[in-house]
């Protein structure tokens, strides 16, 4: 008689886990500064980089008006010509660097032959966030996406972990959450009773965790070394 798997389901974040959002964040912000420049800005590009950066943490990255901001924040009036050239240059930037990670695809191609059930438990808006899958080619993989502004709570809140769970009907304990952020991905995954995964891409981005519930089951350094550490836990 075939074992029953102890782990049925994997969920994901999208953000530096599937794709390099940090390397797309930066390059687009870079570039729309550029842009605003060419277009008749007269300021030190660092400078306004550095404002941006600021302006964005302070009103997040689903605010409409970061190049308003900017310029009132540099002393200039309001024009709509510099604005918009920001705004292209952001964009077609953006879009340039929305491509999943070479392990991405045949990550999840492997953990869907293997008979796992895949799903997505991000923060964010539904269009915005479900543009990102289609963009990156991604959606079809997915039994499951649950978006933060769709079911009303987000991570780390221990709900929308359960509510995932209870998407592909499997309990907590059943599933694994990988994720980036320790405050965010690991703690509500691990106070939800999921198996933690954290991926640490990079260094330089690695956070100490600052309470037991930040402390990953696993760290991995990419997606390949998913499959290992799911067929250690059958």
């Amino acid at each position: 008689m075939k074992k029953e798997k102890r782990i049925k389901a994997v969920f994901f974040d999208i953000d530096n886990c599937l794709y390099d959002t940090s390397l797309q964040a930066e390059r687009a912000r870079k570039n729309a500064i550029k842009a605003m420049i060419n277009a008749g800005l007269a300021v030190d590009e660092k400078k306004a980089y550095a404002l941006l950066t600021k302006i964005v943490r302070k009103y997040g990255s689903n605010y409409g008006y970061h190049f308003d901001r900017l310029l009132e924040a540099l002393g200039f009036e309001r024009n709509p010509r510099i604005i918009a050239a920001g705004i292209v240059g952001y964009h077609t930037t953006k879009l340039a660097y929305l491509v999943p990670f070479p392990d991405t695809v045949p990550t999840l191609l492997q953990l869907r032959d293997m008979g796992y059930k895949l799903g997505i438990i991000t923060n964010g808006l539904a269009i915005k966030q479900w543009e990102k899958l289609i963009r990156l080619g991604l959606q079809h993989f997915f039994h499951s996406v649950i978006i933060s502004e769709e079911v009303g709570c987000e991570k780390p809140e221990r709900k929308i972990f359960e509510i995932a769970a209870k998407s592909l009907a499997e309990n907590p304990e059943k599933c694994v959450m990988v994720g980036d952020r320790l405050d965010i991905d690991i703690e509500g995954a691990k106070k939800a009773g999921m198996v933690t995964i954290q991926i640490v891409r990079s260094k330089k981005r690695a956070k100490k965790p600052k309470n037991e519930f930040q402390e990953p089951d696993f760290i991995i350094g990419n997606l390949k070394e998913l499959v290992d550490v799911l067929n250690s836990l059958q």
